[in-house]
């Protein structure tokens, strides 16, 4: 029995002893009051009533005292109440303190972790030592009664009973929400690191190999490394805004760590089409030679922006595969966007005889797969009769994840 989303805060955050409390209090003041002692309390058997006096009141309080720790302490708040429960009928004071019983009856049942079987047995055993006892005193009242008694009591348990399983399956399904949820987090950033460090890493190391054979020519050696510190420039700009998803609250301004000079690019990661020329140029100027198509008007709206963002990393796996596996070969990139589909293909010519696989991990195609498959479309790729390596994907327009 949490506390209601309208309590203060305050009051949230406070022990379960400090909640229960109050009811407990205010139950045992009104049980005292005349107007309320004096009603007809809980009656067990046909004992004649005794007035009410000093021991009366200690017996209320033992049965309304314990409420405080039913919670804390189910199992000893509700050996208390039962035990002052049975006293007080037996006595004859039949007070209306006996409302404590089915309280900590559903108490317990809610809150009781072990042994709950143990517990209903105890119970059922001592409420009929206390109907033999009843008996004995020669105040028994019809069988019936006391069969309706226990079937009420028992209620009271089981309704217990029944909203602590339900807290625990509900407990149980956040858990795999939240445990799903992270799972496909980590995938998800697991596909866009791969898909950042792989491109741009893959970039500075053609291109700083191709630096190695010109040394002869000053120029075209200094184009060539301002190429690779640019592409690491764009590598830890990318980088930088995905450790911000990670780390929404990170102030950049106390972080530890060197920071890099010079002009790094602070604007958004290219995820959409319209960066695809600019990513063409850096596998160009990496040394790869691509020749890029387009058809088709550049979509803007929210709707097309994951369908954009995946065709984008489509092109970007495929060249960076393409610079991996077969540097210098002629690549094609031909993306039409049609009013129902974004179609995307990346041929790299005679890619099935050179390619020699080189430190790849095997996720980057899978993901893309994973990636398009999410969205509703559809990737194909392998060798051609040809010897050409093709990559197709087709893309649902307006698709997202």
């Amino acid at each position: 029995m949490s506390s209601h989303r309208w309590a203060p805060a305050w009051w949230r955050r406070a022990d379960v002893v400090v909640r229960d409390l109050p009811l407990a209090l205010v139950l045992a003041i009104a049980s005292v009051v005349p107007g309320v002692r004096e009603s007809h309390g809980t009656r067990v058997g046909n004992l004649a009533d005794r007035p009410f006096d000093a021991v009366a009141v200690a017996l209320v309080l033992l049965q309304f005292a314990p409420l405080a720790v039913r919670r804390r302490w189910p199992a000893v708040c509700l050996a208390i109440v039962t035990a002052a429960f049975a006293v007080d009928q037996l006595r004859g004071y039949h007070t209306v303190a006996g409302v404590a019983l089915p309280i900590a009856l559903f108490s317990a049942g809610a809150s009781l972790e072990r042994r709950r079987r143990t517990a209903v047995a105890v119970l059922t055993g001592a409420y009929v030592l206390f109907v033999v006892a009843i008996d004995r005193l020669r105040a028994s009242e019809p069988f019936e009664e006391y069969v309706t008694l226990y079937v009420l009591l028992a209620v009271a348990w089981c309704v217990g009973a029944w909203l602590r399983g339900t807290r625990a399956a509900e407990a149980e399904r956040r858990a795999l929400v939240a445990a799903n949820a992270l799972a496909a987090e980590r995938t998800r950033i697991a596909g866009e690191l791969h898909d950042v460090v792989t491109h741009h890493v893959t970039a500075m190391v053609v291109q700083a190999e191709a630096a190695r054979y010109l040394t002869s020519e000053p120029e075209r050696l200094d184009r060539a490394l301002d190429a690779v510190t640019g592409t690491g420039r764009e590598a830890i700009a990318d980088l930088r805004q995905l450790l911000d998803l990670l780390d929404p609250g990170h102030d950049p301004g106390t972080g530890a760590g060197p920071v890099p000079t010079g002009p790094v690019p602070t604007g958004p990661v290219p995820t959409g089409l319209g960066d695809l020329r600019s990513l063409v140029e850096r596998a160009r100027a990496a040394g790869q030679p691509v020749e890029l198509t387009e058809a088709g008007p550049l979509r803007q709206s929210p709707d097309g922006a994951s369908a954009e963002a995946a065709a984008y990393r489509v092109v970007q796996e495929c060249l960076t595969n393409a610079l991996k596996h077969a540097p210098g070969s002629p690549t094609s990139v031909d993306v039409r966007r049609g009013p129902e589909t974004i179609t995307v293909e990346v041929r790299t010519r005679g890619t099935s005889r050179q390619r020699v696989p080189v430190g790849g991990s095997g996720r980057g195609l899978d993901g893309l797969g994973g990636r398009v498959g999410l969205l509703g479309g559809e990737l194909v790729a392998g060798p051609q009769p040809d010897g050409d390596f093709l990559v197709r994907a087709s893309i649902p327009a307006g698709g997202t994840a």
